[in-house]
């Protein structure tokens, strides 16, 4: 059998239960995907972003709901290296995707300070927006998944004080008519490590030289989660349960388009 065939078959069937039911519960549950869309499927050359370019294709040819895939992929300032393995891993799978290029890695060395991640993907959002928009696509589609979401609740929570969450979609502040939707937000990152071995796939990592010099404090978010789950091993699906489970009760405070709301708005009224 063509190893191709087989990869695409892993996905449905043996890790139908891991990746391609949580995958279909996304899409359906929050209504990520609707007829006539244009999806730009943002491949970054990690396992996560090629995985998610798989899903999406075999969505578009055994779903009910018709709609067309743009793939693209952009090149932040990657060594040859890894540009390379990119472009074998899109030829493995199968992928046609476009290649564009970018300064993001030499702005981001140059003026990122302590927070050069940050603005990486501030940088990189813009690229993917105003390419998806000149391939007159409306959503934009990247590969985050469950571990991504918790480990976004709990920086939000540890280093600014927020309870705020990673959402599965959203609508685009600057590009009008766009949308960015996540349909791996159910997936767990040891099940997308696990479909790659199993198919012998190996694929970049950040590939970032800047992150290289520091530990990055979503790593440092990432061991901690590893360490609760050690206590208690459903602790990061309690954390990522959390967002759909507030207690508004107990809540000092919570803002809404801007606005700042005190339970002491209400207080005295209940």
């Amino acid at each position: 059998m063509e190893r191709i065939i087989e990869i695409e078959r892993s996905i449905i069937k043996k890790y139908r239960k891991e990746i391609w039911a949580k995958f279909v519960k996304a899409v359906e549950e929050f209504e990520l995907i609707k007829e006539g869309d244009r999806i730009a499927v943002c491949i970054s050359g990690g396992k996560d972003s090629m995985l998610l370019a798989k899903c999406l294709e075999e969505l578009k040819k055994h779903g009910k709901i018709p709609f067309s895939l743009e793939y693209i992929v952009m090149n932040p300032g990657y060594n040859e290296e890894n540009l390379s393995k990119i472009k074998e891993n899109l030829g493995i799978l199968k992928i046609p995707a476009q290649i564009f290029e970018s300064d993001i890695f030499h702005v981001t060395e140059k003026i990122g300070g302590d927070s050069p991640c940050y603005l990486c993907a501030r940088m990189r959002r813009g690229y993917l927006y105003a390419k998806a928009k000149e391939l007159g696509c409306n959503k934009i589609a990247l590969g985050h998944h469950f571990n991504d979401v918790v480990e976004t609740i709990l920086m939000n929570l540890i280093f600014t004080g927020q309870f705020s969450s990673m959402m599965p979609k959203l609508h685009s502040d600057h590009f009008e008519g766009l949308e960015l939707i996540r349909p791996l937000y159910y997936i767990k990152e040891q099940d997308i490590k696990s479909w790659a071995q199993s198919n012998q796939l190996t694929f970049i990592d950040c590939a970032c030289s800047v992150t290289k010099k520091s530990s990055g404090k979503r790593k440092e978010i990432k061991q901690l989660v590893e360490q609760l789950k050690k206590i208690y091993p459903d602790a990061d699906l309690s954390v990522f349960k959390s967002t759909d489970n507030v207690n508004m009760n107990t809540i000092l405070g919570y803002k809404k388009n801007g606005k700042k709301t005190s339970f002491l708005d209400t207080y005295d009224n209940e």
